[in-house]
């Protein structure tokens, strides 16, 4: 598998575009905010790869294109702690199976931007500092644009993503990146690893180990 050294904001633009030719593909007009339908696009990556930064650079490029577009967190959609911490604080089988609310994502996430959807995306559900709804008001996402989902363990849900991204690190880094609280997760990523195999799952890698210098293999075609 070769890789090619790349910035986030040229991989943004190389992504966008990709997303507009697919669009075309599909019968649709991505460049036209009006245009019928809705993409999806999954940033997948443990909590150390801040798949954040590759989300927001991805809408940022979006934007600059005159496409709407709106990030969601997976961390906004965690379980209550009644439910995350039942086998205790640092379960592996919990967090691979029961951390995150795949449920409310479907519903709250994904359905409404389904064909003849709604397009009122809810943003995040839970906050897991105060343990309480987050209350945050629905997004409407206009037709025609991309809603980008990142967070960890993303693909293996089986979640309608139209574009999806690994960013991977190595054992190395990931343990050196992930916080000592956090430590406790890393058998749990090792697990989703060798069973989901995300990095041929996705349409695109990336390899961070250094975030300033990632390196990805471009868009595969499937």
């Amino acid at each position: 598998m070769r890789f090619e050294a790349i910035t986030w904001q040229r991989m943004a633009e190389r992504l966008a575009a990709r997303l507009e030719t697919l669009a075309v593909h599909s019968g649709g007009s991505a460049p036209d905010p009006g245009a019928s339908g809705w993409q999806r696009v999954g940033v997948d990556g443990a909590p150390a790869a801040d798949t954040g930064v590759p989300a927001a650079a991805l809408a940022d490029a979006l934007r600059s294109r005159g496409r709407p577009a709106l990030v969601v967190p997976a961390a906004g959609f965690l379980r209550p702690a009644s439910l995350r911490f039942e086998f205790g604080r640092e379960d592996v089988d919990s967090y691979l199976g029961a951390w995150y609310d795949t449920g409310a994502l479907w519903r709250e996430v994904f359905g409404p931007t389904d064909p003849g959807g709604t397009g009122r995306v809810l943003p995040d559900l839970w906050d897991p500092v105060t343990d309480r709804a987050t209350r945050s008001p629905y997004r409407e996402l206009a037709p025609g644009g991309v809603l980008i989902v990142h967070g960890p363990l993303l693909l293996g849900h089986w979640f309608p993503f139209d574009l999806s991204v690994h960013v991977q690190l190595s054992a190395g880094a990931l343990a050196r990146r992930t916080e000592e609280s956090e430590r406790w997760t890393l058998p749990a990523f090792a697990r989703y690893e060798a069973e989901t195999d995300p990095a041929s799952a996705a349409d695109v890698l990336v390899r961070a180990d250094d975030p300033r210098h990632p390196a990805w293999t471009g868009v595969r075609e499937r």
